[in-house]
């Protein structure tokens, strides 16, 4: 299979595909190593294709479902269980969690793509968390952080705020 070919499957594979691939899945279905599939992705997102780097794996953008979003600022502590709440608040009031982003001193704006839209997707993240011992990356600004929420309107954005507010987790002006 030629290089070029190689990419046209690839891409057609995250297309048709309803939840992320790994690099490594791809590799082994493209007989190439995972090296082969990052530099594939990144000429193919050169190309224009908007194709995400989840935890668990690549996914093709879809911007086309009609939810709105709203970046919200957050602050708790870095413990797996204010981590957990603030999340699963998010899910249980029908947002789903896109990214977070920190502002770093040196690095400026760093960003995470979540994507957690499910308790299932909730329990898949808190178990890489607790399991692989990473560290969020709120640990780099105390607590604070940045959440693009996604809902189907304006009416699910305001009570998920209000749920995230009951809880002492949007930062607030001191």
């Amino acid at each position: 299979m030629s290089t070029t070919d190689r990419r046209e499957e690839l891409l057609n594979k995250l297309q048709v595909s309803q939840s992320p691939i790994t690099g490594s899945n791809l590799a082994d279905l493209f007989e190439v190593s995972r090296q082969v599939i990052v530099q594939d992705i990144a000429l193919l997102r050169a190309e224009g294709h908007e194709i995400l780097a989840t935890s668990k794996g690549y996914i093709i953008s879809d911007n086309n479902d009609n939810m709105v979003q709203q970046i919200i600022a957050c602050q708790h502590g870095v413990a797996a269980e204010d981590v957990q709440e603030e999340l699963e608040t998010i899910i249980k009031y029908g947002g789903r969690i896109a990214d977070v982003v920190v502002e770093h001193p040196m690095y400026g704006e760093l960003k995470g793509r979540l994507v957690i839209q499910s308790k299932s997707d909730l329990e898949d993240f808190m178990e890489d968390y607790e399991n692989k011992e990473v560290k969020p990356l709120s640990t780099l600004t105390d607590g604070v952080h940045l959440h693009t929420i996604e809902a189907l309107n304006e009416e699910v954005l305001t009570l998920i705020k209000d749920k995230l507010k009951e809880k002492g987790f949007i930062l607030e002006d001191y």
